[in-house]
């Protein structure tokens, strides 16, 4: 059986491949139906994973567009999976960088810590909350 720690850690490498390619159909999935995230530095609340598909699409057409878009990546540091009950703690930095027109990344625009709760469902870890902290 694999450990909480090394699921999440993928399922967090997929969810940056999704930023990554523009893919807001790959996040989906990976979002409990009722999950919330707060924004790093306005501290906005986007309640739900179809509202937060949809911020995704809308920051994904903005690339297609040619006004360019940050990627954003999460970097995990610690995971702390719970003896009691199938969720986990997820804490990192993370850090928006803005995308070159050759598809490669650039400086970076943003940065910051966040930290995340998944819960498994299903067989499969998704996001239930996340927090943003802008620091850089």
């Amino acid at each position: 059986m694999t450990s909480p720690d090394l699921l999440i850690r993928a399922r967090r490498a997929a969810f940056n491949r999704a930023i990554a390619d523009g893919d807001a159909q790959a996040i989906g999935p990976m979002l409990a139906r009722d999950c919330v995230m707060i924004t790093g530095t306005d501290s906005a609340v986007i309640a739900g994973r179809n509202a937060q598909v949809k911020v995704w699409q809308r920051e994904f057409a903005s690339d297609s567009k040619g006004g360019g878009r940050l990627v954003y990546t999460r970097t995990p540091g610690s995971i702390t999976p719970s003896p009691l009950e199938p969720i986990a703690l997820e804490q990192g930095e993370w850090q928006g960088s803005e995308r070159l027109s050759d598809g490669t990344g650039g400086a970076v625009a943003a940065s910051g810590v966040y930290t995340a709760k998944w819960r498994e469902v299903g067989g499969q870890w998704v996001i239930e909350a996340e927090i943003f902290v802008t620091l850089g």
